[in-house]
């Protein structure tokens, strides 16, 4: 049996049907346009913050290659980059005034050699040279742990302690912090010796509290009894004297901060075994 036709729909039904459709194909539509319109904006968004992305790397780039190959050396400051404590208040006076990255060796030492001025003391106080980098948080562990050790042997007159600071973190830094933080200890060096010890401490302290600013950077040495070393700081005075140690540091094959070397040898692992070697070597002096 056929089917019962069905109700044709009368001439109001089907043009409430067509203004049906026309409504949701509009309200559809308005949707899309919605959904184009926030993609736009977004897009501009994101392609002004790559724009800014780039232009900081742009930025960033040139001001590293603005730092010049040569430089005046702080007060103490000798060929290999370090500067060395004889006492916590004093430092090691040397003839280097000034240092340049045309002078290093143009391949690097072999693994495992020892950087020039780093030797065997057989009488006088042992030599300790240590690499380090101010944003390196191994670094500030190992003076948390071996500052007050470290001051101790300095003012008995047992060792002597130079600091070879370099930058090798730059790269983790927007505003290349480990570089900044290098000159103002290098401006403290040449301008306030006495404080050059307690400015490095209270520098490794801050770790934890993050990158500072110059003006953080004045502020602290001058807290330390450092003096006034803005003028300094925000020259760069000591930027390439910094760029000098890095590159030394790289041309000596030393891979990471801290490094240290205690008595012409290297200290396998600085941070828990430094105080040991230190004085087993003083031991087997007595």
């Amino acid at each position: 049996m056929a089917p019962a036709p069905g109700h044709k729909p009368t001439k109001a039904q089907r043009a409430a049907a067509t203004r049906e459709r026309e409504r949701v194909a509009a309200e559809e539509q308005q949707r899309k346009d919605r959904r184009n319109g926030m993609l736009a904006k977004w897009g501009v968004v994101v392609a002004g913050l790559i724009v800014v992305a780039l232009i900081a790397v742009v930025v960033i780039n040139t001001v590293r290659g603005r730092i010049p190959d040569a430089g005046p050396a702080p007060q103490g400051g000798n060929a290999q980059g370090g500067i060395t404590l004889l006492s916590s208040t004093d430092t090691a006076p040397t003839g280097t005034d000034t240092v340049d990255v045309a002078t290093l060796p143009a391949e690097p030492a072999a693994e495992g050699a020892i950087p020039e001025g780093i030797t065997s003391v057989t009488n006088g106080p042992l030599q300790v040279v240590a690499y380090v980098d101010i944003n390196c948080v191994h670094c500030a562990d190992f003076e948390a742990r071996h500052s007050e050790q470290i001051l101790s042997w300095l003012d008995a007159g047992e060792i002597t302690f130079e600091y070879r600071t370099v930058a090798y973190l730059d790269r983790n830094s927007s505003t290349e912090y480990s570089s900044r933080a290098a000159n103002a200890v290098a401006c403290v060096a040449d301008s306030a010796p006495e404080a050059y010890f307690d400015v490095n401490q209270r520098l490794f302290a801050h770790y934890e509290q993050g990158e500072l600013d110059d003006d953080g950077l004045v502020a602290l040495a001058a807290d330390a009894g450092a003096g006034d070393i803005s003028a300094c700081v925000e020259e760069g005075t000591f930027r390439p004297w910094t760029k000098f140690a890095t590159a030394a540091a790289q041309a000596a094959a030393v891979g990471g901060t801290p490094t240290v070397f205690v008595n012409g040898a290297a200290v396998p692992n600085a941070v828990e075994d430094f105080e040991t070697t230190v004085q087993e070597e003083l031991d087997a002096r007595s």
